[in-house]
C-alpha cells in the first residue's frame, strides 16, 4: 500500500509531458463544455445517497453540496485548469478540497471511481444529445408529411437506375422518405434506451464495500434503470456504438434525399427550387444559386459515418475493461455526430418547408419520359390475355419506334402497337384507341395504382395521416423521457435543499 501511495504521489507531483498536455488541452475543454452540468448532477446525487445511506455524515455532505452548488453556479470557468490532469473530475475535486478542505471535500468520492463517474456523466450527455437529434428528426418528418399531403396529386417521374421508370407523385416520394425516417426514429429510440441506463456505483469495475444504493442515484439522475453488472458498466461502450450506428443510418437516408433534391433543383430538371435562405450565391457568377444546405447535409452524413467508424475502431482492439481508447475516446466523435445530425435534420426540415415545387415541369417530364410504358403493357395483358413478357416485348418495340420518330409517349397510337406486334404475336394486337390513350396518361397511371402502398392520391393521403399519428406518438415518447429526467432533477433539487436546510446552510 505504501508503494502504491508513493507511485500515486510521484505521478501527481511530476508535470505531464508536453505532448500529453496537448492531448489534455483537447479533451478537458470538451468535457467542460459538454459534461460539466451533468457531472455536477452526478456529484449532487451521489452526495445525497451517501447522506441517506449514512455513509458520510450529513454535516459533511451539506458542506459538499453547498460547494458543488456554488461551483455549478459559477460554471466551469471557476475551475483552475492547468492541463496537468486528464479529466474534469480531477479539477472538480481539487476545487472542492480548496474550497472546503480535504476533511469534507475528500469525502465526495467515497464509494465510487472516476470510471463509473465518467461513463455516467457521458451517458447523460449522450442521452440529451440523442433526444435533441430525435426531436429534429421529428421536425423533418413533419415537413415531409405535410408535403406528402399537399402534393399527393403532383405527378412526376419516378426513377430507377437514374432513368425514368414509372410516374409517381412528389407527395408519394415525400411519404416514402417520411416512412424511412420513422424507422430511423425507432433505431434512435432503441439506442437511447440502451444509453439511458445508469453505471454509477460500479466503481472501478467491482462495485464497492460501502453500502451504497445504486437504484437511488439512478432514479435521481433520471435513468430508466441500471447497467447492473459493474464490470459491464465501466467496460462496455456498445451504447455509444449503437447510437453512432443509428445516427449514421439516419444521416445516410437523409443524404440520399438531399442527392435527389440537388438533382431536381438543377436547371436541367427544374422540378423544385430551394428557398433563398437555404441557398448561396457565387462570388463571381451573379446568376448562380447554389444549393448550400443540401451540400452541407451530404457532408454532414460523411462526418457521421466517419464517427461510427472511428468509435468502432477505437474500441475493437481494446480489452474488455476501462480504457481510455476503448471507453473514453469514442465520446468525442459520437457526441459530435449527434450534434451534426441534429443540425442537419433541422436544416433539411427548413429546406422541405421552403422549397418551391414546379408542378407543371414535373408533369411534363413524366409525360415525356415514357414512364407509362409499364401500364401500357399491363393494358395489353388485360385486354388480350397475352403473357406479360410478350406484352413487354411489344411495348419495348413500340417505344423504340416512337423514339426513332421523335414522338412523345402520349402520341403513341393503337396502330403503332399493332405494327409493333407483327412478328411477335400470331395476329396483330388491336386495342381500343381510348384505352391506349388512358394507359399513356401519366396522371391516370397514378390513380389506377390503388394496391396497398401505391401512389394513388387517396392512399398517399391516408399514409400521410397515419404517419402524422405515428409522429405524434413518437413525440410523446420523447416528452415522456424528458419528463422523467426533469422530474428526477426536481426531486434531486428537493433532496439537496432538504439536506441543506436541515444542516442550517440552505
Amino acid at each position: 500500500m505504501a508503494e502504491l501511495t508513493s507511485i500515486r504521489e510521484r505521478v501527481k507531483a511530476k508535470p505531464a509531458d508536453t505532448l500529453v498536455q496537448a492531448y489534455y488541452r483537447q479533451s478537458v475543454p470538451r468535457a467542460l463544455e459538454q459534461a460539466f452540468t451533468h457531472e455536477m448532477q452526478v456529484h449532487l446525487a451521489h452526495a445525497v445517497m451517501l447522506a441517506e445511506r449514512e455513509i458520510v455524515s450529513r454535516a459533511s455532505i451539506a458542506r459538499i453540496l453547498r460547494a458543488v452548488l456554488d461551483l455549478a453556479d459559477a460554471g466551469p470557468s471557476a475551475l483552475d485548469v492547468d492541463y496537468s490532469q486528464e479529466d474534469l473530475y480531477s479539477y472538480v475535486e481539487r476545487h472542492l478540497i480548496a474550497a472546503i478542505g480535504s476533511e469534507d471535500g475528500g469525502r465526495l468520492h467515497t464509494g465510487r471511481s472516476r470510471n463509473d463517474l465518467n461513463v455516467t456523466t457521458w451517458r447523460m450527455a449522450l442521452r440529451q444529445s440523442l433526444i435533441e437529434a430525435m426531436e429534429a428528426l421529428c421536425a423533418l418528418r413533419q415537413s415531409l408529411l405535410a408535403r406528402a399531403e399537399a402534393h399527393a396529386e403532383t405527378v412526376m417521374p419516378g426513377y430507377t437506375h437514374s432513368q425514368h421508370a414509372q410516374p409517381i407523385t412528389f407527395g408519394y416520394y415525400c411519404e416514402a422518405a417520411a416512412a424511412i425516417l420513422a424507422r430511423d426514429f425507432l433505431r434512435l429510440e432503441g439506442a437511447l434506451a440502451h444509453v439511458d441506463l445508469c453505471p454509477l456505483g460500479a466503481g472501478a469495475l467491482a462495485t464497492t464495500g460501502f453500502p451504497i444504493d445504486r437504484q437511488m442515484t439512478a432514479r435521481l439522475l433520471g435513468f430508466r434503470g441500471l447497467v447492473e453488472n459493474a464490470y459491464d458498466a465501466v467496460s462496455s461502450r456498445d451504447d455509444i456504438h449503437e447510437a453512432a450506428s443509428a445516427l449514421a443510418v439516419c444521416m445516410t437516408n437523409v443524404s440520399r434525399v438531399a442527392v435527389d433534391f440537388q438533382a431536381w433543383n438543377m436547371r436541367e430538371h427544374g422540378f423544385i427550387e430551394l428557398g433563398d435562405a437555404y441557398s448561396s450565391v457565387s462570388s463571381i457568377m451573379p446568376q448562380k444559386k447554389n444549393p448550400q444546405a443540401l451540400e452541407h447535409t451530404k457532408a454532414a452524413a460523411g462526418t457521421v459515418t466517419g464517427a461510427l467508424v472511428a468509435a468502432l475502431s477505437m474500441s475493437k482492439n481494446t480489452s474488455l475493461s476501462d480504457t481510455n481508447d476503448g471507453v473514453t475516446a469514442p465520446n468525442k466523435p459520437v457526441m459530435e455526430a449527434a450534434s451534426v445530425t441534429r443540425d442537419a435534420l433541422l436544416l433539411m426540415a427548413g429546406v422541405v418547408d421552403t422549397l418551391t415545387v414546379h408542378e407543371r415541369t414535373m408533369l411534363q417530364a413524366a409525360e415525356d419520359g415514357f414512364g407509362t410504358a409499364t401500364e401500357l403493357a399491363d393494358v395489353i395483358v388485360r385486354a388480350t390475355g397475352l403473357p406479360f413478357r410478350t406484352a413487354h416485348g411489344i411495348v419495348a418495340r413500340t417505344v423504340s419506334a416512337a423514339l426513332d420518330r421523335g414522338l412523345r409517349a402520349a402520341e403513341i397510337t393503337a396502330d403503332d402497337i399493332a405494327a409493333a406486334s407483327e412478328g411477335i404475336t400470331a395476329e396483330r394486337v388491336l386495342l381500343d384507341p381510348a384505352i391506349v390513350a388512358e394507359a399513356l396518361d401519366a396522371a391516370r397511371n397514378i390513380h389506377v395504382r390503388t394496391v396497398s402502398g401505391g401512389p394513388a392520391p387517396e392512399l398517399v393521403r391516408a399514409a400521410a395521416r397515419r404517419g402524422a399519428e405515428r409522429l405524434a406518438a413518437d413525440r410523446q415518447k420523447i416528452r415522456d423521457v424528458k419528463g422523467r429526467v426533469e422530474e428526477a432533477g426536481a426531486q434531486l433539487k428537493r433532496k439537496v435543499e432538504s439536506l441543506l436546510a436541515a444542516s442550517g446552510t440552505g
